[in-house]
């Protein structure tokens, strides 16, 4: 059995979170959850819908990995990334520097691992790996999934080879902090800036506070895109409250982030947008309440509902981001 020493197992709510946690608390940083996800500039929103998904798709996050690059790059962290077609080589990739003493993290298809208990596949999932043996693999996943668990090396391997949306050609990371002690106070401002920009101002309409809106007009018709709604509608609502691909969990998140800054910097824009996304993270809840309502029941009323919340989202949202972009 090959170990990295000294590893804090602690799992977080979010799994990229969780597997930065672990990497830099290796290298000595130890950082709350939402400070890691609001210097990466995390927070933003997603519909996504095309004629090959069996139904829509909501995201309260930037695109996977997208937070790593940009907390690497605010604190000006070495990050190494390796990619390969190569099973073997993959492997190489992330036994080399665990037997050098040093965890890394593996973005991978969560369908595959042994202790994950719904089987839906998710090509954007982050993990960090600690140890292997012969035929386990030792991570680091959120606390709901266990925090510390093992999963067999052929299921490692499914997951890291799966190919599909959001999926990763066998990704691997190490993260190696500066020489010196690593200061989050002077760079909050610039995350949250860089982070109420791409929200106000996104590439296309489906991103930010158009994509909320986008998503209120979309939400009515979702009893017509499934044939199983008592699943597929509750299975979203989990997704959205607890897992948090487009509600509650990620607006938690940096609601309880800029509560932090807020300790740290005296701005009546920034107690503002901190209030704002209190009150949003509460709606995105009642989103979710009536989304399984609505699966519950398969009865249109409660999508009708929860379209009037998402519209009054967008506005939340937006004028949150307003607010913080003026800091």
């Amino acid at each position: 059995m090959t170990m990295v020493k000294d590893i804090d197992v602690r799992g977080m709510q979010h799994c990229e979170t969780t597997a930065l946690g672990v990497l830099l608390r290796h290298e000595g940083i130890d950082l709350s959850e939402p400070m890691l996800f609001g210097l990466g500039s995390g927070l933003s929103f997603i519909y996504w819908d095309s004629k090959s998904m069996g139904f829509p798709f909501l995201g309260g996050r930037v695109k996977p990995f997208e937070l790593t690059r940009n907390l690497a790059a605010t604190l000006g962290l070495e990050l190494l990334v390796e990619e390969t077609t190569s099973s073997r080589k993959a492997w190489q990739n992330v036994a080399g520097p665990i037997d050098a003493g040093r965890p890394v993290g593996l973005q991978l298809d969560s369908y595959h691992l042994d202790y994950f208990t719904t089987k839906v596949h998710f090509g954007g999932h982050v993990v960090a790996m600690y140890g292997y043996d012969d035929q386990d693999a030792y991570l680091v996943d959120t606390a709901p999934q266990g925090g510390a668990v093992s999963t067999g090396l052929d299921g490692l391997a499914r997951a890291r080879a799966e190919r599909g949306p959001m999926t990763a050609k066998h990704r691997s990371f190490t993260i190696t902090a500066p020489s010196g002690q690593v200061s989050s106070q002077d760079r909050v401002i610039p995350a949250i800036k860089t982070c109420a920009e791409a929200f106000l101002n996104p590439p296309i309409s489906n991103l930010g506070h158009g994509g909320i809106e986008k998503a209120a007009g979309q939400v009515p018709k979702w009893l017509q895109r499934t044939d199983n709604p008592r699943e597929d509608l509750p299975r979203a609502a989990v997704l959205m409250e607890r897992a948090g691909t487009g509600g509650a969990l990620f607006r938690n998140l940096y609601r309880d982030f800029l509560a932090e800054c807020a300790q740290l910097v005296d701005s009546s824009h920034l107690r503002t947008g901190q209030r704002l996304y209190a009150e949003a993270a509460a709606l995105w809840t009642q989103v979710a309440t009536l989304v399984t309502a609505a699966g519950e029941s398969e009865q249109p009323e409660p999508l009708t509902q929860a379209a009037s919340v998402l519209h009054e989202l967008s506005r939340i949202e937006r004028e949150a981001m307003q607010e913080l972009s003026m800091l």
